[in-house]
């Protein structure tokens, strides 16, 4: 077994892992936008994709209460998160049963190979869509906010939104998500070159001797 092949099976499904739990808890957050009013900087407003939340001495949060209501920012962040859960969490559970260390496939020892290598090729196709998917929402409010904040059309006393927490942490999980796709994928490669290398076992099937026969005189008659 190529020690470097299983180090990269192995760091492939633990960003795999880390990437799910940063979307995750991303699309949990609220703090996808962080607003300081000027005037009274004790009050802080957190906008996310579930819920409203305002500090002053203690969280008050409140849930969006309609699904019509809401902005198309919030509607397709929210589909563009559950979606990249979904795929992530499907990359992960083949990734898993993918690596060389796991015993699973086929008791041949070329189709369990040709089997892990499907497993991890899918797996890691899927980590990359995951990671694309994560990063379109967040890049996009990120993209936004930074609009909203820089528009000199707003009063220079108007509070303005600012970048949170939860955007950072869609960044780190959809990188997250892409370097394991990746990992994935090149093992797929290195594991190919190697069962291309290797020769091919042919066994050897005995030929029995076909039987002689021996004419006598009265088969010349």
């Amino acid at each position: 077994m190529d020690l470097s092949i299983s180090v990269l099976e192995l760091l492939g499904v633990l960003f795999s892992g880390g990437g799910l739990l940063c979307s995750l808890a991303t699309t949990l957050m609220s703090t996808w936008r962080i607003q300081t009013t000027n005037l009274l900087s004790t009050e802080n407003i957190e906008w996310g994709l579930w819920e409203t939340c305002v500090i002053r001495e203690m969280l008050e949060c409140k849930p969006y209460d309609t699904l019509l209501g809401l902005s198309s920012d919030v509607k397709l962040a929210r589909i563009f998160m559950c979606t990249a859960l979904g795929v992530g969490i499907l990359g992960l559970l083949l990734a898993i049963p993918g690596l060389r260390l796991v015993n699973g496939c086929s008791r041949r020892q070329l189709e369990d190979l040709s089997c892990k290598r499907a497993l991890k090729a899918t797996a890691g196709i899927l980590c990359l869509i995951a990671g694309i998917l994560v990063l379109i929402p967040v890049s996009y409010i990120a993209h936004t906010t930074v609009e909203q904040f820089f528009d000199e059309s707003l009063p220079e006393l108007a509070p303005r939104w600012e970048l949170g927490d939860a955007l950072f942490c869609g960044w780190t999980g959809g990188l997250f998500y892409l370097v394991a796709g990746t990992l994935l994928l090149i093992s797929c490669l290195q594991l190919q070159k190697l069962d291309s290398n290797r020769p091919v076992h042919v066994p050897l099937v005995p030929v029995k001797p076909e039987p002689h026969f021996v004419r006598t005189k009265s088969e010349y008659v």
